[in-house]
């Protein structure tokens, strides 16, 4: 095997490990997967109590990267995240010295993140993006590789702040999670039940995952699957459409092909599919697009308006 299938493996192989730790989300684990392989942040919606926490500490263990958990809640302030300058004094000289807050791990778990006020949450864009902190005139490099893996409970639940768009932007995926099946239900009780049960297994190390993580970008993406995902975008932006108010920004674009790369690279390709792209578009696209006014009152949702955009662009196709 080449070291493309060695890597490959190994990632499946990672898939399996937390698998077995978290019942029936099958769908949320790849997604993280796909996520993590492309350098992306995770937003997990979903009511509490439904393993979010614990699958994030399960991938954490899995590829043996730091992980550190910061509960939002809403007297949380920015520096309690990024760190503060203390002072400190040496004899007859004072200074500051820098005190690094819980954001320098490779896995962040903003917890409840919607609980926070704006300006709490907007304590992680620059993390999130340049993954840099920026504390007084000073900026600091967070460990490589680096992911914020953010829960958030639904928006109509008491006590939650909307994040705003600009931090929903840098979000590579927005990922819904269900409540279990009675079958995957059972599956959890018996797990938790039985302490014995040997724990997921350390697979990956970090240098390992940003290696795997250059390999994703060097997947071929074909002219025409390129302009599926710009027309797709463009869709988005169609002002004929009355459930937009606004379409999503270049950067859905982008995540879109390094979501379907990494989608092509697990399953074993070294060229992006049509299917690859169909694989991520909702979580790319769901809390990137603004719905208007008549969707809210019509009760439309995102990933209604998102499959409503791709069967249009499948009519297309066909009577083209």
């Amino acid at each position: 095997m080449n070291d493309y299938q060695v890597m490959q493996q190994k990632l499946l192989a990672c898939e399996y490990e937390i698998g077995r730790e978290i019942i029936g989300q099958r769908e949320i684990v790849r997604s993280v997967m796909l996520s993590i392989l492309s350098g992306g942040n995770v937003l997990l919606e979903g009511m509490p109590g439904l393993g979010k926490t614990r699958l994030v500490n399960t991938i954490s263990h899995v590829l043996n990267l730091s992980f550190k958990r910061i509960q939002f809640t809403p007297d949380l302030m920015p520096g309690d995240i990024t760190g503060t300058n203390i002072m400190v004094k040496d004899g007859d000289n004072t200074g500051f010295r820098f005190e690094a807050g819980p954001i320098f791990a490779n896995i962040i778990l903003a917890d409840e993140i919607n609980r926070a006020t704006p300006k709490t949450q907007s304590a992680l864009l620059e993390a999130m993006q340049e993954h840099i902190v920026t504390v007084g005139n000073v900026s600091h490099k967070v460990p490589e590789p680096f992911f914020v893996l953010a829960t958030q409970n639904p928006i109509e639940t008491e006590g939650t702040y909307p994040l705003p768009e600009a931090q929903l932007d840098r979000f590579m995926f927005k990922l819904l999670v269900p409540f279990p099946t009675k079958e995957e239900l059972a599956g959890i009780l018996s797990l938790t039940e039985n302490p014995i049960q040997q724990k997921a297994q350390t697979i990956l190390s970090g240098d390992e995952l940003i290696s795997a993580i250059a390999m994703v970008k060097e997947i071929q993406v074909a002219d025409a699957v390129m302009d599926h995902i710009l027309n797709i975008m463009m869709a988005t932006h169609d002002k004929s459409n009355k459930y937009i108010r606004e379409g999503a920004s270049p950067r859905a674009a982008q995540a879109l092909v390094r979501g379907a790369r990494a989608r092509a690279f697990l399953e074993g390709r070294y060229n992006v599919s049509f299917d690859d792209v169909a694989a991520v578009v909702y979580p790319v696209l769901r809390h990137r697009i603004i719905l208007s006014f008549d969707a809210i009152s019509e009760g439309v949702n995102e990933d209604a308006v998102i499959s409503q955009i791709l069967a249009k662009l499948k009519e297309g196709l066909a009577n083209a």
